[in-house]
């Protein structure tokens, strides 16, 4: 059940000088957008969850991106997806504003999590990406236990979603073709290819006033706010100086 599919998106959208900027934008897109999926599969499916729901769908995330890509594809997004939290780490370190108050765990920790499931995956083919990740030893030796844990909690979800009955992603875009509408409803083209669901889901790309996205189970809606994308650039930048 892989994405043999490359973001055709990319080619329709505006061209950057800097490819690497670009691909982390893509990688943390969809990462995010696989993120609030999670959360739309728990409400939709009425899944239980022992512990944080913000856990529970970081961890269908990265799942995701293990499950549908191409290895080298998947390999890619998930060093992308990793250096979004390490990048966003670093600046609420320097600002001194880690919010542990708050439902999502720290991007640090994040960023661990991520790497350690992606590595246990394929501790053997992965080795490399985990070196590069500083994943330290400690860790790295509970990983392909905590992936194959992970693993038999949303693996079944897939085979259920993999099904030619149910419902399909609908998909809105903001005015104007934005690059986060390239990216998010290619994804959801591609999702459908694989995916029905129970109930008709919409994913959309909308103006928020702020980077952010979320799962709205009164609408069964996911937004990815088109503030994203210029976020997701600086970031990049600030990160890569």
């Amino acid at each position: 059940m892989k994405h043999w599919l490359i973001l055709a998106a990319m080619l329709a959208a505006p061209v950057h000088a800097d490819e690497a900027e670009d691909a982390f934008v893509d990688a943390n897109l969809l990462s995010i957008f696989y993120h609030e999926l999670g959360h739309a599969m728990i409400d939709v499916l009425a899944l239980p969850v022992f512990g944080q729901e913000e856990d529970a769908a970081d961890v269908a995330s990265i799942l995701l991106i293990d499950v549908l890509w191409d290895a080298e594809s998947a390999l890619d997004l998930a060093y992308d997806a990793s250096f979004g939290f390490a990048a966003e780490a670093m600046e609420q370190s320097e600002a001194e504003d880690v919010a542990f108050w708050d439902v999502h765990g720290p991007d640090q920790q994040r960023f661990f999590n991520t790497v350690c499931l992606f590595y246990g995956a394929d501790p053997e083919g992965r080795a490399d990406f985990a070196e590069d990740m500083d994943l330290p030893e400690e860790r790295a030796e509970t990983c392909e236990e905590e992936f194959d844990l992970a693993n038999e909690s949303w693996g079944p979800i897939w085979d259920e979603l993999a099904t030619e009955n149910g419902s399909l992603l609908g998909f809105e875009a903001a005015a104007g073709a934005t690059y986060s509408a390239g990216v998010i409803g290619a994804e959801v083209e591609a999702l459908n290819a694989q995916f029905h669901w129970p109930q008709a889901l919409l994913v959309e790309t909308d103006t928020c006033d702020e980077p952010n996205a979320f799962y709205d189970p009164s609408r069964l809606a996911i937004t990815i706010c088109e503030e994203f994308e210029p976020y997701l650039r600086q970031l990049y930048r600030d990160w890569a100086d």
